[in-house]
């Protein structure tokens, strides 16, 4: 519980003054604090990696220089073995108000240097991740911010944010993915209506449409997010990862159902088969069965039972005890 209390606070942009590392008096104060910290905060809690942007005096709205360090915290987060899903969110309120059309605006910046960066003009959206992320979804997703939120595996919403592509109303394109991925999320009908029109989306048709996979109370958003991390980070990761780059090669690269069940079967190496026969032997010996996906860690098991395990295995019958069935 204090685990939800803390990043709850985080998120509201008062967790450093609860613990006590920093007091600030004043609301000037606190947004003085913010812009002396970097654009993009990062914190390793287990083997969950926390991704935070952190410019809530422009609603996390991101620049060139934001863009680079979400990319290379993304990259850090890929690279790191004790890593297993990581959970992107914004602090102070909003997740992302998109790009920061100040930087658009100067006119010593060259647009196309901008739209033609590798990784992507709002990080590293033009490629597809390795390991699951999910996205906190909070207050302003728009434009840009929610081309991010496509990008995650997964969307957890609180209930009084809003999605939308309001760079309709400027003439901001969508060079982040948000063309390609929509799409292949909600069907091409619905996904026309949104980039067509830029029109606000709330959490109830949000939910209704496939946009996002949790809604939740406001305020809860980064918490429930962890706490969706941490349902998926206690899997065995090989054939999670397996199973997941599977869709995603079906989903936008196989060019038809066979290329698709090829892959799917070629890709399942040695490395997967050896994990899917140790999560075999612990189904034998008990774990996870009738359905359970709580206590999924192998139980120590006295001599006594594993002698009556292998009797059933073996016969095909239950074990008697004193003329009785164990």
């Amino acid at each position: 519980m204090w685990l939800i209390v803390r990043t709850a606070l985080r998120s509201s942009g008062i967790f450093r003054g609860v613990l006590g590392q920093r007091h600030c008096s004043t609301v000037e104060s606190d947004q003085a604090d913010a812009k002396e910290e970097p654009p993009v905060q990062v914190e390793k809690i287990a083997n969950i990696t926390m991704i935070g942007l952190n410019r809530p005096q422009v609603r996390n709205a991101i620049d060139s220089e934001t863009g680079k360090q979400l990319t290379a915290a993304i990259e850090e987060f890929e690279q790191d073995t004790t890593a297993d899903v990581g959970v992107l969110h914004g602090i102070g309120g909003s997740f992302c108000a998109g790009y920061d059309l100040s930087e658009l605006a100067n006119p010593d910046v060259n647009p196309q240097s901008i739209i033609l960066q590798r990784s992507g003009v709002m990080g590293p959206t033009r490629r597809n991740f390795t390991k699951p992320v999910i996205c906190a979804i909070s207050g302003y997703c728009v434009a840009g911010g929610m081309e991010l939120a496509l990008m995650c595996d997964l969307r957890v919403m609180e209930d009084q944010a809003v999605l939308g592509f309001y760079n309709r109303r400027f003439g901001v394109p969508l060079v982040d993915g948000g063309t390609v991925r929509l799409p292949a999320l909600i069907g091409i009908s619905r996904a026309m209506d949104l980039v067509l029109t830029g029109r606000a989306v709330h959490a109830k048709e949000a939910l209704h449409i496939g946009l996002v996979n949790r809604v939740v109370a406001v305020g809860t958003g980064l918490g429930q997010a962890y706490n969706l991390a941490m349902s998926i980070a206690k899997f065995p990761q090989a054939c999670l990862r397996h199973d997941r780059n599977s869709m995603f090669n079906s989903a936008f690269q196989a060019t038809s159902l066979r290329d698709a069940m090829e892959f799917e079967v070629l890709t399942a190496g040695e490395d997967l088969l050896n994990e899917a026969v140790q999560g075999a032997n612990k189904f034998m010996s008990g774990v996870g069965k009738h359905g359970k996906f709580t206590n999924l860690k192998e139980k120590i098991i006295p001599d006594w039972e594993k002698e009556v395990i292998e009797h059933e295995i073996k016969t095909g019958r239950k074990l008697k005890v004193d003329g009785k069935e164990k």
